[in-house]
Parts: C-alpha cells; structure tokens; sequence
C-alpha cells in the first residue's frame, strides 16, 4: 500500500529576520557604512511599517552576530572598512574639515530642488527629486556651514545606495551619504567636478556651488555650500578613480 503523503506549506519567515536581512544588505554594500549610526527604532519602525518592538528584535539578531554594537549614542556598523569620521569619507557635500565638526545634522527629502538646480540637473519645473540638506557648526556656534545637494534622476537610476534613500526622504531621519561619490564610482561612473567660489554681499561667508556629471557629460548632482569664511577653512579633497 503506497504511503500517501501530504506536503505542509513552511511557516512564514518571522518580519524581523526580513528586516534584519534588508539592514545586512545596506551594511554590506556601504550604504550604511562602518562605523555610522544607524536611525533610531522609531524611524526604522516608520520606515518598515513595523512595531518597535519588530525593529528591536532585528538589531538584536545583527548585534548578535557582531555586525552592530549599541551604546549611549546609538547602534553602530561594525563591518571591517574606513569609518565614516575618516576625512576621505568627508568629501560630500563638504570637504574634509579639519576641526571638530561639532554639531551637525543631514537630512533628505524628496521635494521640487530649488530652481537653478532644476536647470542644471535637466529637471523639468516641479519634478521632485531627492534633495540632501545638511548643516554644521562648531560646538562654540562658529564656522557654520549649510549645504543644499540636488541629485539627477540619472544618479538616482544609475546608483543604487543613493536610489534607496527615496523611501527614507522624509526630512526627519538622520542621511549619511558622506560615501555618496564612492558609490557612483562604484556604479561605473567616472566623475567629474567643477566648484565655483564667489563672496556673499554684507556678511563675512562664501558660496561654493560645485556640479558633478558623469564621463557622459550627465549631470548628477549639484550642490550650494554657504561657509562662514570668517571662522572657518575651506578644505576640499576629492579621490579621483585609480587605474588598473
């Protein structure tokens, strides 16, 4: 007599082992890199459309196996490669600054970029696209600094760690894509740069505009940096691609 058998669906895998295998895609692939903080539970939890609680049991899968450690400030990136306090990994949108950057904060959002922006990156009126903001001062309040990045639908296509920060762009949550430049190379894209300096009338700071466009003459970003030229060093240091 054959033995009849009857074939069990397997149970649906838990949603924190998915959350835990998307945060281990970004922690490998740089778009969360060593040694930077991760969002908060709360954001991530926003971002996901979990509970908290999901979210926690995620970390602590990740933190388990090494590839995040937590203290007061946080949850870190723990796979080996460069920190982000690096100065390499300074380059975006600000340069390498020497001093103690003191307070900062980054965001992005995805809004309609200022006008002039637009007309560089080949944007037609109103398309939104994913806009960076970041701003900085010592911890005495001098040589601030305010950046605003507009990024190019090809950059979003052509990378995909910039490209995943449309789902994130909601102005609240922390955005580090101090590596952003590496990833474009990485995509395959040769940069070019070019920054224009001029004094702003009446107050002791400077505007650097600097465009990127790739070896295709494409634009990918375009970003407006107002430095107080009065207390601060302006400092860039931009890696172009090795050669084989």
């Amino acid at each position: 007599m054959a033995r009849t058998t009857h074939d069990h669906p397997l149970p649906e895998e838990p949603f924190y082992w998915r959350i835990a295998r998307e945060l281990l895609g970004e922690l490998r692939d740089g778009t969360i890199p060593p040694g930077e903080r991760l969002p908060g539970e709360r954001q991530l939890a926003e971002h996901f459309g979990v509970s908290r609680a999901t979210v926690r049991q995620a970390l602590d899968v990740l933190r388990h196996d090494g590839l995040i450690t937590t203290d007061r400030r946080g949850s870190h990136a723990t796979l080996p490669g460069l920190p982000v306090e690096t100065p390499a990994s300074l380059a975006f949108p600000v340069g390498a600054r020497d001093a103690d950057p003191g307070a900062d904060r980054a965001t992005v959002t995805w809004e309609t970029p200022p006008p002039e922006h637009a007309q560089v990156l080949g944007l037609a009126p109103h398309r939104p696209t994913l806009v960076h903001r970041y701003e900085s001062a010592g911890a005495d309040g001098r040589g601030r600094r305010s950046a605003v990045t507009s990024f190019s639908a090809v950059a979003l296509a052509e990378v995909e760690e910039l490209g995943r920060y449309r789902d994130r762009a909601d102005g609240e949550a922390e955005a580090e894509l101090r590596r952003v430049y590496d990833w474009m190379r990485r995509a395959g894209l040769t940069l070019h740069h070019r920054d224009a300096i001029t004094p702003l009338a009446d107050v002791p700071s400077v505007r650097v505009t600097r465009r990127v466009h790739d070896q295709y003459a494409r634009p990918l970003e375009v970003t407006d940096l107002v430095v107080d030229a009065q207390q601060d060093a302006l400092v860039y240091e931009f890696t172009l691609p090795g050669t084989d």
